[in-house]
């Protein structure tokens, strides 16, 4: 077997039970379909199959089948400000810090991965546009929201916010990578109902 993407199927089986058990196992089910529905039972009549190896091809078999269904599973929306702070809040919530993170989104606005790209002192956290969109080029995102938590507890966006938003926005125009959003995590008060602000409703993506 010169390489594995290359190998025949049952040059790739034999690694699990071996060349002759391999050739055993392919003539006998007559294919992959059929092999992977077979039982350990049924996969330990054949000679030289024992427990372990019945288990192994079971096993391989099975991270297929579940490697298909969280690549087929579609990735959570988060095309509302609310549900961007629903999927960070948690994380954010014992920060002692500012973090900053980048929610990178497919073009139907769909989850394809959150980076946390820095941190910083209690009230402040210095963002580059380079670590930014380097991490949505590389997830291959067509759209980011910007997401920072305040440890103070209260989300309203500082001078230093916005200017950061506004350097980011001309950067993904640039770069042909929306940025959508920034959102503040905070907390909840009597006072404010929202433990979150989102800069483009407060006007600042106008």
């Amino acid at each position: 077997m010169q390489s594995i993407e290359q190998a025949s199927n049952a040059e790739l089986l034999s690694t699990l039970a071996g060349p002759r058990q391999a050739q055993l196992l392919m003539e006998r089910f007559g294919g992959l379909a059929p092999l992977a529905r077979a039982s350990l039972d049924e996969l330990q009549q054949l000679k030289g199959i024992g427990k372990g190896k019945a288990a192994a091809i079971r096993s391989a078999f099975l991270l297929a089948q579940r490697l298909s269904q969280e690549a087929h599973r579609e990735a959570p929306m988060m095309d509302t400000p609310e549900r961007v702070a629903e999927a960070l809040r948690e994380p954010n919530r014992l920060y002692a810090v500012e973090h900053f993170q980048v929610v990178c989104l497919n073009t139907r606005r769909r989850l394809i991965g959150i980076e946390n790209i820095a941190q910083g002192i209690l009230d402040q956290v210095l963002v580059h546009a380079r670590e930014v969109f380097a991490v949505a080029i590389l997830k291959r995102a067509s759209a980011i929201i910007l997401v920072h938590n305040h440890p103070s507890g209260d989300p309203t966006p500082s001078e230093a916010d916005i200017r950061v938003t506004r350097d980011l926005i001309r950067a993904g125009q640039l770069l042909k990578i929306e940025v959508l959003d920034h959102i503040i995590l905070g907390q909840r008060t009597t006072e404010r109902p929202h433990d979150y602000s989102s800069l483009r409703e407060l006007g600042y993506f106008a």
